[in-house]
C-alpha cells in the first residue's frame, strides 16, 4: 500500500476531524479572499468615483502677468492681455509616457464681456470634456449642443436675468441659453460657458487656450510622474497638481489596503493555530497507529509524509471551498457597504493564491506535529496496546 493511500484512508476514517480541519482553514481562507476582494473592488470603485470629482492637474502659461482665481485655486500668470497656450499644447498632453492614465483634458479660454451694465467672465470650453469631468453639475434645461448654445452659472443667470430658452448677447453675438447650472458653491456659479471654437473667434484668439485642466488620477496613478512628463512636454507652461485632492485619494486607498492586510494577517494566524492544535491532537490520538508503523519498518520520513499528505489534502479542499465561499461573502459584503454593487470582476490570481496560501498554512502548521509523530518511540507507543 502506498503512503498516499494510507493518508487518504486515515482521512476517510476520521471524517469529523477532517471536517473540523477543513472548517478551520476554510474560514480563514474565505475571510481573506472576501476581505481582499472586497477591498480591491471598493478601491477601484472609490478611485473611479473620485476621478469623477474633476481636474487634479492645472496647466497655465508661465508669465509675470496678473493672477486669476478660478475654482478656489490661485493660478498665477494667467492674464487676458498676455500670451496664451495653443490647442497644440493640449494635444501634446496625450503623447506623454503615462498618457493611458490621462482621463480627460479640458482646455479653456477666458474672456471678459459686458451685458446690461454688468461684466462677467466667459469661459470657452470643450463641452464634451467639461461635462464628463464635472459629473456633479446639475443643469436646469439642456446641456449645450449647438455652437450658439451657452451654459450659464446660477449667479450669472440671476445677474443677467436669463433662463433656459432665453438669449444672451456676448461681444455683439446672440447666444441661446441652453441651460442654467444649479448652485455649485464654486466660481462656476458666476461664469458663462461657451464653445471653445466660438470663444476663440469671439475674442480674436484663434487656436489659443488660457488654461488646461487635466483629470489624471486613477487607481495607483503616478501623479508626480505625470506632472513631470507634462512639464517636459510643455516647457513654457506651469504644471501644478492639486495636492490636497491627490493626497486625499492616495491616503484613502492606502488606509483601505493597510486595514485589509492587518485583518487578513490576524485571521490567518487564528487559522494556523486551529490546524496546529487539531493536528497535534490527531497525532496524540494515533499513538498506537504510529507505533505499529514504526514497528513494521516505517521510517521517520514515511510517517512525516503520511501526516503531511493528510494536511495537504485537507488544505487543498479548504483552499478551493474557501475561495468559493469568500467570493460569495464578497457579494454579500458589497451589498451592505455600497448603495449600488459596483462592477464585479474576478481576479484570476486570487483562486490560485487562495489554494496556495491554504496549502502553505496547512503544511506549516502540521510540520511540528508530523515531526513529533516521526520521533515517537515505537516501544513507548506499543505499550498503549
Amino acid at each position: 500500500m502506498k503512503l498516499r493511500d494510507i493518508a487518504v484512508n486515515n482521512l476517510r476514517r476520521r471524517k469529523a476531524k477532517v471536517f473540523f480541519l477543513v472548517a478551520g482553514l476554510l474560514v480563514g481562507v474565505a475571510s481573506v479572499v472576501a476581505l481582499m476582494t472586497t477591498t480591491r473592488i471598493l478601491e477601484e470603485d472609490i478611485a473611479h468615483k473620485m476621478d469623477e470629482f474633476g481636474a487634479n492637474i492645472i496647466i497655465t502659461p508661465r508669465s509675470e502677468g496678473l493672477s486669476l482665481t478660478y475654482g478656489g485655486l490661485s493660478l498665477g500668470g494667467l492674464s487676458f492681455d498676455l500670451k496664451e497656450m495653443s490647442e497644440d499644447d493640449a494635444a501634446k498632453i496625450t503623447t506623454i509616457k503615462n498618457s493611458e492614465n490621462i482621463r480627460y483634458v479640458s482646455p479653456k479660454l477666458f474672456g471678459v464681456f459686458e451685458n446690461r451694465g454688468h461684466k462677467a467672465l466667459a469661459v470657452g470650453v470643450d463641452f464634451d470634456a467639461e461635462l464628463e469631468m464635472k459629473k456633479w453639475w446639475k443643469i436646469t434645461g439642456q446641456p449645450p449642443k449647438a455652437e450658439d448654445d451657452v451654459l450659464v452659472g446660477k449667479e450669472a443667470a440671476e445677474k443677467f436675468r436669463v433662463a433656459p430658452g432665453d438669449t444672451l448677447d456676448i461681444k455683439g453675438k446672440t447666444f441661446k441659453v441652453a441651460g442654467v447650472l444649479h448652485p455649485t458653491g464654486s466660481q462656476d456659479d458666476g461664469l458663462v460657458f461657451i464653445s471653445l471654437p466660438v470663444s476663440q473667434q469671439l475674442f480674436d484668439k484663434p487656436g489659443k487656450v488660457g488654461m488646461i485642466e487635466v483629470a489624471a488620477l486613477c487607481h495607483n496613478c503616478p501623479i508626480a510622474e505625470i506632472v513631470t512628463q507634462i512639464s517636459e512636454a510643455l516647457p513654457a507652461a506651469k504644471v501644478t497638481a492639486v495636492q490636497q485632492v491627490v493626497e486625499g485619494r492616495m491616503d484613502t486607498l492606502h488606509n483601505f489596503r493597510k486595514f485589509s492586510l492587518g485583518i487578513s494577517g490576524l485571521i490567518l494566524m487564528v487559522g494556523s493555530m486551529v490546524v496546529f492544535v487539531t493536528m497535534m491532537g490527531s497525532v496524540t490520538e494515533r499513538t498506537r497507529e504510529i507505533g505499529i508503523f514504526s514497528a513494521i519498518g516505517f521510517r521517520r520520513s514515511h510517517i512525516m509524509r503520511i501526516i503531511l499528505l493528510e494536511a495537504f489534502v485537507v488544505s487543498l479542499i479548504a483552499g478551493v471551498v474557501g475561495y468559493a465561499s469568500g467570493i460569495g461573502a464578497t457579494r454579500v459584503l458589497l451589498s451592505f457597504l455600497t448603495d449600488k454593487v459596483p462592477h464585479f470582476s474576478l481576479d484570476p490570481i486570487v483562486p490560485v493564491g487562495a489554494v496556495f496560501l491554504s496549502i502553505v498554512i496547512g503544511l506549516t502548521a502540521s510540520l511540528y506535529p508530523a515531526m513529533a509523530a516521526s520521533r515517537m518511540d515505537p516501544s513507548e507507543a506499543l505499550r498503549t496496546l
